[in-house]
């Protein structure tokens, strides 16, 4: 389509640079956006944006769900499209939105899988810290756990972005928003084990970074490897429960608000935007109430 690819440049640079959006969303709308484009080109044969119905969209959307994608990702897509076609409006490449009035598809409320305490004391232990990875990797999970940081803000702390005397980590959620989130002492007596020797010993010659955690090159540990080591722990540890890098997330929200913690507090530590996210892990608290009374209760 005309000027199709030159919209979708603007746009992607627009969300880099004034919204501060992280790479891998980037990426999402990066590819969502391409799919719509070449649908629109190859399957509407439209030759501009502006030529863009609702219909297009409609029929759009429907041939995603015959590919059998869950209605969250179509929703994700639905996002993706929208936004777009907000930003042509501003920049004046088209004058109306087809998107006005389009409905979100009805989503599944999955509830997020979250660890006992005993597993994730389980998880926690199992690296092995007679080495400098392991000593990493217990630092690492200890900190997950102590601040419901995502592994995505987790793996791009810098050295200076833990204080070890005040006791806080300082961590940049999405669209670039800084939060101060305190770390309890088992935290910070891992972050100090860690930083005490085995950081430098991970550290190569030649390569300089300020990241806190370092893969074996001595490089910023990326997102895939924290991935590999969560899964190598987790089977250590004998834990079955289907994980994601989110798990310890969700526990140390879950914990949080089981104990009592207020639910506004919780979701500025998570860096939630809406509490309406937040408020899912109540649900998850009712439910695991509900699992055990059925378990204990004599006339459950």
């Amino acid at each position: 389509m005309k000027y199709a690819k030159d919209a979708l440049d603007d746009y992607l640079q627009f969300l880099r640079v004034e919204r501060q959006l992280a790479a891998n969303t980037l990426t999402s709308y990066e590819r969502d956006l391409k799919s719509y484009l070449q649908y629109l080109k190859e399957v509407e044969q439209l030759d501009s944006l502006r030529n863009v119905e609702r219909v297009h969209i409609l029929n759009h959307l429907s041939h995603l769900k015959e590919t059998t994608m869950s209605s969250r990702t179509v929703a994700r897509h639905i996002s993706s499209i929208r936004s777009f076609h907000q930003f042509l409006i501003r920049e004046r490449i088209v004058d109306k939105d087809p998107t006005v009035h389009l409905e979100m598809p009805q989503m599944d409320k999955k509830l997020p899988n979250i660890l006992s305490i005993e597993e994730v004391d389980a998880l926690i232990e199992a690296p092995d810290t007679s080495k400098a990875n392991g000593k990493r990797d217990q630092a690492m999970l200890e900190l997950l756990y102590a601040s419901g940081m995502r592994v995505s803000e987790c793996i791009n702390l810098d050295m200076e972005d833990v204080n070890l005397t005040m006791g806080f980590v300082r961590c940049f959620g999405k669209g670039g928003k800084e939060r101060i989130i305190p770390l309890g002492k088992s935290a910070l007596a891992s972050c100090k084990d860690y930083l005490s020797g085995p950081r430098s010993e991970l550290a190569k010659t030649g390569v300089t970074t300020d990241a806190l955690f370092i893969n074996q090159r001595g490089k910023r540990l990326t997102r895939q490897g924290f991935w590999k080591l969560l899964k190598q722990h987790a089977q250590k540890a004998g834990i079955q429960k289907e994980l994601t890098p989110h798990t310890l997330r969700h526990s140390f929200a879950t914990h949080l608000i089981e104990n009592g913690a207020d639910l506004r507090a919780v979701q500025e530590m998570l860096g939630h935007a809406d509490i309406s996210t937040t408020q899912i892990y109540t649900h998850v608290s009712k439910t695991r109430l509900k699992d055990v009374y059925s378990q204990f209760h004599p006339r459950a």
